[in-house]
């Protein structure tokens, strides 16, 4: 019985912590790598949006998002691209590391400071009073630009030292036995950074309470926020380099040769031929339909729901205060359902009810946020009987249905769609993926900032609230599009599994069947070629 017991307890121990005694030297300092990252992600996600959205309004992010951030990925990713072959890995990482933090440091200590002295005031001003109402986004992306530049490097922070830096150095240097067991935990540790990051965002919006009249507070929040987003890319930077001169010399851990086995070589794709590739496999544009979908979803939302929360909270403090309550309650979510929901929806309901999951959660949350948003005036006396007002109620189910999708996004949604890829033949699983990436991931970012864009010139409107019936209607069609590629993909997973078992049995019978017995001339004739 105790015998019984003490196996149980290991098998449950090596469930929750499959790390060895061993193991810790590399992976501890990948964990906390990767802690810091996602500290500043966090702390910069919530920034940028107080920044633009309490300066010049939430109108604004469709406009910096294809204008600013596309064009600023697609630099980066040539600046990186040229570096990479010039510079040394361990310079190239470190070199950008220190240009993201200098560049935060700057601007806190001088742009934003700055801002009313470098930004063109007069230019934009003419702009606002000569062109239509439709591009006030636009204008505010122009006369605020220290600010926009904020957001595109703080976008860029998420693409760049999340995906490519850390993700790229893991891939490089983690033996695949190593990734089953590392790369889940890492996932964990990624959502507890937004507890501490969480806590000070809070912690520095509030020292307005306490500073002398004449004082900007945002001014003041705003250097105490950089302050530990430089601090953070320096851990990352130091811890790094420990990785670099102790574990990379430790043969246990990392074998160049080994590891490049291991790894496989990503197939590159123009758009183009993304495009014709996904077009003949019915499978993979089911795949990139539910990709696109989910970005353009979480576009379409987010951005009327940070205009609601703009307009409940104009002060930036008090956005930002707001922002790290919303990066608490992102986190504990996320954990519990990666813990307790996700695996066992997938296991026990199987893949089609946990890929429905998400877009089903979008869809409620996303028409409860939409039908406050465009009726809230009416439903005044309804709401002040719960003590509260139709915007902090629009406020909160839009909340809810940000921290529901993100939650979701990697308890449910990145699980099924990676299993997805695992019955498809080695070779269309690496083009399948390579083609994905380039259209679905692209098209889903920039999609919904397209929507939102036209819709705004369109209509020639001053606020996305004006266009909200729109938005929550395009919002219902990509979503119901979203649940038939995943219903259709869902039944070409079951067959094409259902195939993969049927051939794997056929292999297993064959084997087993009895090799046919030899002549005793031909048994002569053998032993004497012996």
């Amino acid at each position: 019985m105790a015998q019984s017991t003490t196996k149980e307890f290991g098998k449950w121990r090596s469930m929750l912590w499959p790390i060895h005694g061993f193991e810790l030297k590399k992976f501890l300092p990948m964990f906390f790598l990767f802690f810091f990252i996602n500290f500043n992600y966090t702390i910069l996600r919530d920034t940028k949006d107080t920044l633009i959205v309490t300066a010049t309004g939430a109108e604004t992010i469709p406009f910096l998002k294809f204008w600013g951030v596309v064009p600023g990925a697609i630099i980066f990713m040539l600046l990186f691209t040229k570096l990479s072959n010039i510079v040394k890995r361990e310079h190239l990482f470190m070199g950008l590391m220190a240009s993201f933090g200098l560049f935060f440091g700057l601007y806190a200590t001088v742009l934003y400071p700055n801002r009313d002295a470098i930004s063109p005031i007069a230019l934009t001003n003419w702009m606002y009073e000569h062109l239509p109402q439709g591009f006030r986004g636009l204008v505010g992306m122009i006369r605020y630009w220290p600010s926009s530049l904020f957001y595109i490097m703080a976008e860029l922070w998420g693409s760049a030292a999340v995906s490519l830096l850390f993700w790229g150095f893991a891939n490089q240097i983690t033996k695949v036995a190593e990734s089953k067991r590392f790369y889940a935990l890492f996932g964990i540790g990624a959502n507890l950074a937004m507890y501490p990051s969480g806590y000070l965002i809070k912690k520095f919006a509030r020292v307005k309470d306490f500073l002398p009249a004449g004082v900007d507070p945002w001014g003041v929040t705003l250097l105490y926020t950089m302050s530990a987003v430089v601090i953070a890319c320096a851990a990352a930077i130091t811890i790094y380099w420990w990785i670099n001169k102790e574990v990379l010399t430790d043969a246990r851990f990392y074998d160049p040769n080994e590891v490049k086995k291991d790894k496989k070589q990503k197939a590159k794709m123009s758009i183009k031929e993304s495009m014709l590739y996904l077009l003949r496999s019915p499978y993979l544009g089911c795949i990139a339909i539910i990709v696109m979908a989910y970005g353009m979803s979480i576009n379409l939302v987010e951005v009327t729901w940070k205009k609601q929360l703009g307009l409940q909270y104009p002060n930036p403090n008090d956005y930002q205060d707001f922002m790290g309550s919303f990066s608490w309650a992102t986190a504990t979510l996320t954990i519990l359902m990666m813990l307790f929901v996700g695996g066992n929806v997938i296991r026990k309901l199987g893949w089609g009810v946990g890929a429905l999951f998400t877009p089903v959660v979008l869809a409620v949350t996303g028409v409860a946020f939409f039908a406050f948003v465009i009726f809230r005036d009416q439903l005044g006396g309804f709401v002040s009987l719960f003590g509260t007002t139709p915007l902090m109620l629009a406020v909160l189910f839009g909340m809810i249905q940000n921290v529901m999708s993100k939650a979701t996004k990697y308890s449910m949604f990145d699980p099924t769609k990676e299993m997805a890829y695992i019955p498809l033949d080695p070779e269309v699983k690496l083009k399948g993926k390579a083609a994905i990436d380039v259209v679905g991931a692209r098209l889903g970012k920039s999609g919904g900032s397209v929507v939102q864009q036209g819709l705004l010139i369109l209509f020639n409107a001053a606020s996305i609230v004006e266009v909200a019936p729109y938005i929550g209607f395009i919002l219902l069609g990509i979503i119901v599009a979203w649940i038939i590629a995943a219903l259709a993909l869902s039944k070409r997973f079951a067959d094409l599994n259902a195939q993969k078992e049927r051939e794997a049995i056929a292999e297993k019978e064959k084997a087993e069947l009895p090799q046919p017995k030899q002549s005793a001339k031909t048994e002569a004739v053998t032993s004497q070629r012996v």
